[in-house]
């Protein structure tokens, strides 16, 4: 094949390899950023539970549901009143300083909420699968943020 065909099929050819190439790095390039599984999916994907680790997971997984809304409800409404009390005097002023110790506050007892939880949760796995929650668990604690 000569002329103008053979330079249409390798135009063809060279660009159906740099498609497939860009392909093959935009899905590396997606995956080396995608976060991991969320503990909860972790625990349950990748654990291998037994129907009676699931039946005892299942409130423990409720009442922290409870919980965690109303702590999340609480830091919404902890920014809220930051918002209005910035708006009122635009400067640092006690109504701010108060609303910023009240977010925190809440933060924090979401965070021991978790932790609470976390540590029920352990307490019904096997050691082999509670060996791979801690790795889990440490992974999550110390992973760069974005």
């Amino acid at each position: 094949m000569r002329g103008p065909g053979r330079g249409l099929l390798l135009t063809l050819v060279l660009t159906m390899i740099a498609g497939a190439v860009g392909a093959w790095g935009a899905v590396r390039y997606v995956d080396a950023r995608r976060a991991p599984p969320s503990l909860q999916d972790f625990v349950h994907k990748e654990l291998r539970l037994t129907p009676q680790q699931e039946a005892k997971l299942a409130p423990l997984e409720q009442s922290f549901a409870v919980r965690r809304r109303i702590r999340e409800a609480e830091l919404r409404a902890a920014n809220a009143e930051l918002a209005a009390a910035i708006q009122a005097r635009h400067e640092y002023s006690p109504e701010v300083q108060a609303s910023v110790e009240r977010f925190h506050h809440a933060m924090g007892e979401l965070q021991k909420e978790t932790i609470v939880h976390v540590l029920e949760v352990r307490r019904v796995l096997t050691p082999e699968q509670a060996t791979k929650f801690d790795a889990r668990v440490a992974e999550a604690l110390t992973e760069p943020t974005p």
